[in-house]
């Protein structure tokens, strides 16, 4: 995995792999260098190779991929992202490992050229792998899972008490359209705050925005936050109003500690909550609708539990630990026997 220090994919990547750790299978994690990913890995069990992953001007990291792969002996490497699909298809060449290649966006499939299965998070994203011209038989859907929020003691938050707090989580960046949010608690009574964790190039302009729309003491900027438990068990809702969300790991995340979310109408939270049932979904970049949706389950405390509770259903059916860990497993014995001799 070659991904960013933080997010979404990355984040599911560590997850995922000590989960498989845990439960015998011998994994060896290979993850561009990073010192905190590095240090989560090893408490965790794992004994991860740390490697360069850099530009096409990065001769060294596929030598070096390729030598770890040969003295681990794999039966099924898996690609994880763009970055390490490239590195990986080239350490594969002629070798008898069945290379799996994961997605969790509409990514440029010629990084995958040569990968004999692909693996996408999200029904909506098959589809559209599939409508790229991928083989349907040679395409999987397996969906992320969260860990378990629930019973996580409550955060201390620099916001006032027995006040309504919102959370917010991601990377500030314009796809997540923190600034509609920004604009929704402009509308909504004084008293709702809002707890945003994350960091990114956006949080100058998300600052000047909260001033300009006389919000800035109702705003928390927290930061990038590892207590994600915490900080839900803290708030009374989660709201999630990014325009481009392939999958939404944070909407999982919410479900999983029985907190109502009401999230933009992007592809992953569409496909996740279903509409009045176990989440509310608003027009994306409609912040006069999202402030709407919010009030409507700040006065209705017996609905917005209501749809905690589904949303809670809804992850232990589909998102927990468990049940993923044990699609994977069943996918990778699968993929073991393949080794299709496909052109790479």
């Amino acid at each position: 995995m070659a991904g960013a220090a933080h997010g979404g994919a990355e984040g599911f990547y560590e997850r995922l792999v000590l989960a498989q750790h845990r439960s015998g299978m011998e994994v060896l994690a290979v993850v561009r260098r990073n010192a905190e990913r590095a240090a989560r890995l090893a408490a965790g069990g794992l004994a991860p190779v740390e490697l360069g992953f850099g530009g096409p001007l990065d001769l060294l990291t596929g030598r070096q991929l390729r030598a770890t792969l040969e003295a681990f002996r794999p039966q099924v490497v898996v690609a994880w992202m763009n970055r390490a699909a490239r590195f990986a298809r080239s350490a594969s060449r002629g070798a008898a490992w069945t290379l799996v290649g994961r997605l969790g966006g509409q990514y440029d499939l010629g990084y995958y050229r040569g990968c004999d299965i692909l693996v996408a998070n999200t029904r909506g994203l098959c589809e559209w792998i599939a409508g790229q011209g991928w083989p349907r038989q040679r395409l999987k859907h397996l969906p992320n899972f969260a860990s378990d929020m629930g019973g996580a003691a409550p955060a201390d938050l620099p916001l006032p008490s027995g006040v309504p707090i919102l959370l917010a989580m991601g990377r500030l960046h314009p796809n997540k359209d923190f600034s509609t949010l920004l604009r929704a608690v402009a509308l909504l009574p004084a008293e709702v705050h809002l707890a945003l964790a994350g960091e990114g190039e956006e949080r100058g302009a998300l600052e000047a925005l909260a001033r300009e729309l006389g919000i800035a003491s109702r705003i928390a900027f927290l930061g990038w936050r590892q207590d994600v438990g915490a900080l839900l068990a803290a708030s009374d809702m989660l709201v999630v109003p990014s325009r481009i969300e392939p999958l939404g790991n944070v909407v999982i995340e919410g479900f999983s500690a029985t907190r109502p979310v009401v999230a933009a109408a992007a592809d992953g939270p569409r496909e996740l909550i279903e509409d009045g049932r176990s989440g509310l979904l608003v027009p994306i970049g409609d912040h006069a609708a999202m402030a709407g949706a919010i009030a409507c389950l700040l006065a209705d405390r017996a609905r917005a539990a209501a749809i905690a509770q589904a949303g809670r259903a809804e992850f232990e059916t589909h998102h927990a630990e468990a049940p993923v860990l044990a699609a994977w497993s069943l996918f990778l014995q699968a993929a073991a026997m393949i080794r299709t001799g496909v052109p790479r």
